[in-house]
């Protein structure tokens, strides 16, 4: 269980009953959970992913690589190619499994990571190349995440986008939205859209 708020007293009683209901510690401010390093300030929290991405790095040999400047190339045309060189499925679905994890503080690669998730049952070398760019845009921007800001509204704002039929195998849109509550992104989600 996570307890925050402004008001010590308040939370100090908390403190003083809870362990007469459950039984618990008190480990202090948190600092690292479930791989996500947090950092708290007047100005708010900001939670990132910075070891998780390193050990990953290092993990494929990519710590010394040439970063790249975006997650993927612009105008991109990932398709099923059956003529192309199939490659390792297993380290590929391992890979992008771990993108996955990242983008819970990265919605920058949110995108890309849908994109490359839609061809873990026919991967080629194309796939994998874009795999090993997200990587590379990583290995630049280890350290960015998300920072939850103190503001003094509570309005909410949403913005949506697609790439209609972008696939070039099924003519489907890849579509995404993102929402901020008060300023701050709280959602965000990128997926290929259905058949109609």
């Amino acid at each position: 269980m996570i307890i925050t708020g402004d008001d010590t007293e308040e939370l100090s009683q908390l403190q003083k009953r809870l362990p007469t209901e459950f039984e618990m510690k008190n480990l202090g401010g948190l600092k690292y959970l479930l791989g996500i390093e947090v950092a708290g300030s007047k100005h708010g929290i900001f939670r990132s992913q910075r070891k998780c991405t390193l050990d990953l790095l290092s993990e494929v040999g990519m710590l010394e690589c040439k970063p790249a400047d975006t997650p993927m190339m612009q105008n991109h045309k990932l398709g099923e190619y059956l003529d192309q060189i199939p490659m390792d499925k297993r380290r590929y679905q391992r890979l992008v499994g771990k993108l996955i994890y990242l983008s819970h503080t990265r919605p920058d690669i949110a995108y890309a990571i849908s994109v490359v998730s839609q061809f873990m049952h026919c991967l080629s070398e194309d796939h994998m190349d874009a795999v090993i760019r997200i990587l590379r845009y990583l290995k630049g921007s280890s350290g960015k995440g998300i920072i939850f800001s103190k503001n003094h509204h509570l309005r909410i704002d949403g913005y949506t986008d697609a790439d209609w039929a972008g696939n070039i195998s099924d003519r489907r849109s890849t579509s995404g939205y993102f929402t901020f509550v008060a300023g701050n992104l709280v959602t965000w989600r990128s997926e290929k859209t259905k058949k109609w």
